[in-house]
């Protein structure tokens, strides 16, 4: 295991009723922005419980960020915030709210073009409003890290950023919000947290016994818990599961003296730039070609998930590296999330743009060992048509 140094400093409130936490996180005399997406907050009552909450606190609120939210869309925010003298954001919904409000966060003091926060992965933050995230959607374990990621819409350019002022400071977790999200986003949350937790996972091993367990762990719960996710909505036990989990799975625990892949996203998030496909989508599709094209490298963890997560007991390695592939492919598609571009109306042709991309953002030496060369991306993309 490498050395590493940990703090999390993010505070959760998980469970029923948590959302009147709020009161003792936001100070009374703050000026709040509430961010959120398109709007199911309204329906399914979670914004009228956040008004309720914030009754003798003023605020405002900013609508329609969008999923992979642009740029341009922040920017509007980032505005208003300066025009209403903003001292507090709270994010409410999934992943994309959250982290187009850290980079709202972020923008609004920043000195200079905020655009430079996209390029530079936010390497140029000093200062940044606190904010507070009631998620909605369990996916991308963004309530309790620093990432975000940020479409430029106009160039067709998705980036991820960091930056430790971005946290949020406290994030409620409130299982039953997620009762009545459509089926398409739940299996889409289910992939996401998988994928995260196996691009910290199915690299080499270094004798990282606590994080490839606790990884183990949660895929299981996520294998388990996912499909029963689709079939009982409302079984709060499994939302609840569901949700701890894809947080556990991005808030820094399983990445600690580990080696990290996230080919896999740097891939991923070009195809949704240029083609528009829901995150998860491009990462189902994008996993089983990588994971096919570098076997011999990822044979050892290919083996060890094999045994402890799927219960494969192949006598042939190469056999049971392949099953543990095909195995995982066809969970994602049980998910509803397919894992072939043709299932998008996509074809060979959509490859150049995708490398292109990957090399004007400089990213041309992907995975674990730095060995996967805009070239091989070509190679290994063949793969999952």
């Amino acid at each position: 295991m490498n050395n590493f140094s940990f703090r999390n400093p993010t505070r959760i409130h998980f469970g029923k009723g948590q959302i009147a936490k709020i009161k003792e996180e936001i100070p009374a005399d703050a000026r709040v922005l509430i961010t959120y997406g398109g709007g199911s907050i309204k329906k399914n009552g979670v914004l009228a419980q956040v008004h309720a909450v914030l009754e003798n606190i003023t605020f405002f609120e900013f609508g329609g960020i969008e999923p992979n939210p642009h740029f341009e869309t922040l920017m509007n925010a980032v505005e208003l915030v300066k025009q209403e003298k903003i001292t507090y954001l709270l994010a409410v919904g999934g992943g994309s709210v959250v982290d187009g409000t850290k980079f709202i966060a972020g923008a609004a003091l920043y000195d200079g073009d905020p655009l430079e926060m996209v390029y530079t992965r936010a390497a140029k933050v000093k200062a940044a409003l606190p904010l507070g995230c009631i998620l909605t959607l369990p996916a991308t374990g963004s309530e309790m890290n620093g990432n975000a990621v940020v479409t430029r819409w106009e160039t067709k350019d998705k980036m991820g950023m960091f930056s430790e002022l971005m946290r949020p400071a406290f994030s409620i977790l409130d299982p039953e919000t997620t009762y009545s999200l459509p089926a398409r986003q739940v299996g889409n949350g289910v992939v996401d947290a998988m994928v995260h937790i196996l691009e910290q996972y199915m690299t080499y091993p270094v004798n990282g016994k606590v994080q490839d367990y606790y990884a183990e762990s949660l895929l299981k719960i996520l294998m388990e818990d996912g499909p029963q996710a689709l079939t009982d909505p409302m079984n709060y036990d499994v939302r609840a599961n569901i949700m701890w989990a894809a947080t556990q799975a991005l808030n820094g625990t399983l990445n600690l003296g580990m080696p990290g892949d996230w080919s896999i996203h740097a891939i991923g998030h070009q195809i949704t730039a240029l083609y528009g496909l829901d995150h998860a989508q491009t990462l189902a599709i994008v996993l089983p070609a990588v994971w096919h094209y570098k076997k011999a490298q990822k044979k050892a963890k290919l083996l060890q998930y094999a045994e402890h997560v799927l219960g494969i007991q192949e006598a042939n390695d190469d056999q049971c590296a392949m099953l543990a592939i095909e195995k995982t492919r066809a969970f994602f598609e049980s998910m509803g999330v397919a894992t072939r571009f043709s299932a998008y109306g996509l074809d060979a042709t959509a490859i150049p743009a995708i490398v292109e991309k990957l090399r004007q953002h400089g990213r041309l030496k992907l995975g674990e060992h730095g060995d996967i060369t805009p070239d091989d991306v070509t190679q290994l993309l063949q793969l999952a048509l």
